[in-house]
């Protein structure tokens, strides 16, 4: 039985269950959910299978086509009013958001305040999604383009980010008018609860939106991925997990989205502000304790500045203090799980016996939780194989180049491409260096760059398609194109 363990008052409204055709059910095995900053259970919420999640398709199947015909404005007004009450529910969602990942609150509230933008910018485009009209080449007919639904989604939302993913997808998904079934990552599944009850309570139909919870994702996925039903994946995650959702999306010819792993070279040229590029480093690689496929995995310093960047970055993080996320002044919060923080103990291990210097850090923090110090490495040698491997910890490596094409070569010099970051005061080199860059984002002069205007994703490795912008609702939608026959003459009948 799914049930609330702690006494939290943040918590006392989240339900725990699965939330299947407008209905929320318990499950007979449930999941514990773990606070990392002290290793205790918070919660137990319903453990789906593979039975339960195909339920939750049958919904979202079933509610299609009632949910496509809304018509726009009916639709808008409904995400405007889930929109006021996930405003109200802010302070909630932060604090939930910090029990289940460990994020110092200012973070979650910060992405809390990210996630309702990304929402509300979906209701704004649900009025405004526009076709177009035109004569037939040889003339005889009219060629109208317009856009419908892809069909029922299944949308499936990483730990890391566990607010920002759930209304970056379901936003642009029910705004398009598909249904979906949401699958929340096991170690966060509170928030995207939280968030389901959000629309529940606005008002969205049974069946428009479905939620589960699960201990055995692939299973889950594979039992989905198989139903010619599904039309849509958008899925967040690792690139190893990725490949194998596109290989299954393979066989009914499913529609994905996927937003995969990240190796993002940070260059500080010669001419760069130091002063602007250590603190948005800092921003960049320590922000939710380095797990951000965003974050900068490779800090490449021009060696004309290498000394000066390198004495200021190491004195900054040597400030930043780590704890619990409510408790004031925390900067850096815990890893998500013991096994994570243990994953990151061997690679730092693999980095000093591949020669990497430890300039600061390096080490597990004793103690409850799942912390790790902020550590900062230098590194002579960037032929190791360990430099395109993506971190996803509060560890900062550091490499030094001699030349600007030296840094493009090294930056494109991954499998990986979803964010570059580069530091110069020149805009013609910046402009320049960023369209070399084979990333899908490129940040100058800067170390965070999420906007819900701007079109989020990656290249290679790190996947395909698009979330925000223009382009995140399109995902969502195929363009049609309708050929009317038209009589030329009827107007002078």
């Amino acid at each position: 039985m799914s049930t609330t363990i702690t006494a939290h008052p943040a918590l006392h409204t989240v339900p725990t269950g699965l939330y299947i055709d407008g209905r929320w059910r318990d499950t007979a095995s449930g999941i514990d959910v773990v606070n990392p900053a002290d290793g205790r259970v918070i919660a137990r919420v319903a453990d789906a299978g593979p039975a339960e999640s195909l339920e939750a398709l049958d919904a979202a199947v079933a509610a299609a086509s009632a949910w496509r015909a809304w018509a726009p404005r009916r639709r808008a007004d409904l995400f405007h009013e889930a929109h006021r009450l996930l405003i109200e529910r802010g302070e909630q969602f932060a604090a939930v958001m910090t029990l289940e990942s460990g994020k110092p609150i200012a973070e979650a509230r910060a992405e809390f305040g990210l996630s309702a933008g990304f929402f509300l910018w979906f209701t704004e485009q649900i009025a405004h999604l526009h076709g177009s009209y035109q004569h037939g080449s040889p003339g005889g007919y009219r060629v109208i383009e317009t856009h419908q639904p892809v069909g029922p989604s299944f949308l499936v939302t990483p730990w890391n980010f566990p607010m920002l993913m759930s209304a970056r997808k379901a936003g642009a998904a029910l705004a398009a008018g598909c249904t979906v079934v949401m699958k929340s990552a096991r170690e966060t599944p509170l928030t995207a609860a939280l968030f389901i009850k959000t629309l529940e309570d606005a008002g969205f139909p049974p069946g428009a939106v479905n939620l589960v919870h699960t201990s055995t994702s692939g299973e889950v996925s594979a039992a989905l991925m198989a139903d010619a039903r599904l039309r849509k994946v958008s899925f967040t995650g690792s690139t190893g997990v990725g490949s194998v959702l596109m290989r299954q999306a393979s066989d009914h010819i499913i529609n994905p989205s996927l937003e995969l792993g990240g190796d993002g070279p940070f260059i500080v040229l010669d001419d760069a502000d130091i002063d602007l590029a250590v603190d948005q480093a800092i921003i960049c690689k320590f922000r939710n304790a380095g797990q951000a496929c965003v974050a900068a995995n490779r800090i490449i310093l021009h060696r004309a500045i290498a000394e000066e960047f390198t004495e200021k970055f190491v004195a900054k993080a040597r400030t930043l203090t780590v704890g619990d996320g409510f408790a004031e002044g925390t900067d850096v919060g815990p890893i998500i799980s013991a096994r994570q923080r243990d994953r990151v103990v061997e690679l730092v291990a693999e980095f000093r016996d591949a020669g990497a210097e430890v300039l600061l850090g390096g080490g597990a923090i004793e103690g409850e939780g799942f912390f790790y110090e902020p550590t900062v490495l230098r590194f002579t040698d960037r032929g190791n194989p360990l430099c395109n491997q993506e971190l996803f910890a509060p560890v900062a490596a550091l490499y030094t180049v001699d030349s600007v094409p030296e840094a493009i070569a090294f930056a494109n010099d991954t499998a990986y491409g979803l964010s570059g970051y580069l530091f110069t005061a020149d805009l013609s080199r910046a402009v320049a260096i960023a369209e070399q860059l084979e990333t899908g984002m490129v940040g100058v002069n800067r170390g965070i760059m999420a906007d819900p205007a701007a079109p989020f994703g990656g290249v290679k490795a790190s996947g395909i398609g698009r979330e925000g912008g223009q382009h995140g609702i399109h995902e969502f939608l195929e363009p049609k194109y309708i050929a009317l026959t038209i009589d030329e003459t009827a107007a002078q009948r």
